[in-house]
């Protein structure tokens, strides 16, 4: 896949299959569209993500988008919202964007999909000039769970609830976060258990505050772990988002490390203790949950 930051970027001499929207998360209903245009792309057609910039409070980085898709598609185009994007009406933005730079013959856009100044062109004006420039329109239905569209909107949901196991049924992936590995106040340490801590990836949110059991990805092999999401109350007033994770079974020096955090299962919500003493009896209790967690759900090696 070859990654292109900007639309004025793309070179490609083939005609291409392209689909447009913010994609953030690549869930289910994201992955119909990319299935659609892959289904196109062959010797004298290439498939294209076109994705809008997106903004903060996102369920994937850049970075994890580009992973997802790498080996799928042909190409991913990060297109950053531009005053002249804002402000272009919809049949120029078919004209200058979808003939003329992306050289579309196949166009794949959701149901609700919107583009154009003040959202004024949607897939039945991309109908309309399709003969005018030489293209073909799929309309892609939503994809459901049970009675619901899978959206954006209802991953967040979910996660903010700490419902996990819905996440990722709506995604079709596990939800992760990836940091570097800080050195805190190591309170955790003088406990008894000392903890990593992370913070969240720029724009990245975090699911429900609270406890959760979890996968830790350090230096190519997975452990388990049990950690707060949330901004540690009891110790602290910076109100900084962090995930703090006991990992058991490793014994290395963590700091400084990337290190990816798989979250698993939601056990109770974040809380302000009236002191340590309380924080370690619960946080002890924490670690027997995560213990009973993985030996009714064992690793695996991926």
């Amino acid at each position: 896949m070859q990654y292109i930051k900007g639309i004025d970027a793309f070179r490609e001499g083939k005609r291409t299959a392209v689909t447009l929207g913010k994609f953030d998360g690549l869930h289910r209903g994201h992955q119909k569209l990319i299935e659609k245009i892959c289904s196109y792309a062959g010797n004298d057609c290439v498939s294209v993500v076109c994705a809008f910039d997106m903004q903060r409070n996102c369920l994937m980085t850049k970075e994890e988008r580009k992973k997802l898709l790498d080996g799928k598609v042909d190409y991913l185009i990060d297109y950053p919202f531009t005053g002249d994007l804002m402000t272009m009406e919809a049949e120029r933005f078919i004209q200058k964007i979808l003939y003329e730079k992306l050289h579309a013959a196949h166009i794949v856009v959701g149901s609700d999909f919107s583009f154009g100044y003040r959202k004024r062109g949607d897939h039945q004006m991309l109908e309309r000039y399709a003969q005018k420039y030489d293209y073909t329109v799929d309309v892609v239905e939503k994809a459901r769970l049970g009675d619901r569209e899978i959206s954006s909107t209802y991953v967040r949901e979910a996660l903010s609830h700490g419902n996990i196991r819905l996440a990722q049924e709506l995604l079709g992936y596990p939800y992760e976060m990836t940091g570097i590995v800080e050195h805190g106040r190591e309170l955790g340490r003088t406990l008894g258990f000392p903890t990593m801590n992370v913070a969240p990836q720029d724009g990245k949110i975090l699911p429900r505050y609270g406890v959760y059991a979890c996968r830790v990805l350090i230096d190519g092999k997975w452990y388990g772990g049990v950690g707060n999401a949330g901004v540690k109350p009891t110790v602290t007033q910076e109100q900084r988002e962090l995930f703090e994770v006991y990992v058991y079974d490793y014994e290395g020096d963590a700091y400084g490390k990337y290190i990816t955090i798989r979250f698993l299962e939601f056990e109770r919500p974040e809380t302000r203790f009236d002191s340590v003493k309380e924080l370690r009896a619960c946080v002890m209790q924490d670690m027997r949950y995560g213990e009973e967690y993985f030996r009714e759900h064992p690793l695996k090696k991926s």
